[in-house]
């Protein structure tokens, strides 16, 4: 027979109510019964039906990540990394995919939240840096955790997750200068999206650090697509004066590069350098491999849900109040691959 909350409580020689308070990983239980609980848990193989639990009172046992993002790996790695935090804190996970372009995004999302009676959110961008929804959010009192690109703490009122993009981008932009190339080209992804700012300003830094010209000419704004990386190589590489090296937003940017790179007879990297961004299997899909920075996106997700879920625990004993603000950060680091290298034949 499958056990019950009541056969850890008689094993663990607590109360019911100790038990369910170990399992909602609340603070003021003393730290031997909890390993006690915790030992009567794994002997009996308790598994808490959280649909009982969502059913119980009036707190949820379920959170939700709200995304716009066509790239079907972020959003893969994303949701492995929200269920593995999740399965060990005993919540559930509501997947919501949305697009902020089309209707009344605000409604759907207040009307999501309370139709699913959420504990939580996790937003990821365009969302998580749209001040309406922020505001939507805080009228409905909901905890909510943002994945953001920028480093800057001073102005973010509600947990969040930094992603060093800026950072990350001048890395990439100081490897290709070393390499020798002066003339390098920007393809950006998304208006709108602070990533496509950030990693924009990080190649502007670079340039200007080495006294190097950011040329208009080598500048095309796009999306984050293949088919932006595809059009925007081809108008790059007509230029009469084309440049040694693309600097491309994002990884699918970048293999949309390499295909129109390849059509128009450019060997890649003796002709030409390219780089991507975020290290998503696109990186490594290609041929030659493409230079990127490994943002790891499947960490990024499990930092931003047990950060949510703390909260969440704190907001139900009273302690939100006294409990700082816990900003997560994370820095992409660049990877080398041969997509990159000194120019050999112009």
């Amino acid at each position: 027979m499958k056990s019950t909350i009541t056969d850890v409580a008689i094993l663990a020689g607590v109360s019911i109510k100790t038990v369910s308070r170990v399992i909602n990983q609340e603070a003021s239980v003393k730290a031997d019964t909890q390993k006690k609980v915790a030992a009567a848990i794994l002997e009996l193989n308790y598994q808490p039906n959280n649909a009982a639990r969502n059913l119980a009172g009036t707190s949820s046992y379920t959170i939700g990540f709200v995304y716009d993002n066509p790239n079907a790996y972020y959003i893969i790695d994303m949701q492995n990394g929200i269920l593995a935090e999740c399965r060990e804190r005993g919540y559930e996970l509501l997947i919501h995919p949305c697009k902020v372009n089309e209707g009344n995004i605000l409604e759907e999302i207040k009307t999501m939240v309370k139709r699913s009676q959420l504990a939580g959110l996790i937003i990821s961008p365009p969302l998580s840096e749209m001040p309406e929804v922020l505001d939507a959010l805080g009228e409905l009192g909901i905890s909510f955790v943002r994945i953001i690109s920028g480093s800057c703490e001073e102005k973010e009122t509600t947990p969040c997750v930094f992603i060093h993009d800026h950072e990350a981008a001048f890395q990439i932009t100081e490897h290709l200068i070393e390499l020798g190339h002066k003339r390098i080209a920007f393809i950006r992804g998304d208006k709108g999206h602070r990533s496509t700012d950030e990693r924009y300003n990080g190649y502007v830094e670079a340039m200007k650090k080495h006294q190097l010209v950011v040329d208009e000419d080598y500048l095309f704004d796009g999306q984050y697509s293949f088919e932006t990386g595809v059009a925007g190589a081809q108008a790059l590489l007509a230029l009469d004066e084309r440049p040694t090296a693309i600097f491309s937003c994002n990884d699918e940017i970048a293999a949309g590069a390499l295909f129109a790179s390849r059509l128009m007879g450019l060997s890649v990297p003796d002709q030409l350098s390219i780089a991507g961004f975020e290290d998503s299997p696109f990186s490594r899909q290609t041929w030659p491999k493409l230079t990127t920075a490994a943002q790891p996106t499947n960490i990024i997700a499990r930092k931003a849900s047990s950060t949510l879920i703390s909260h969440i625990i704190a907001k139900r004993t009273n302690n939100a109040k006294a409990t700082p603000i816990n900003h997560q950060h994370f820095q992409p680091e660049l990877v080398i691959r041969e997509s990159t290298d000194v120019l050999k034949d112009v």
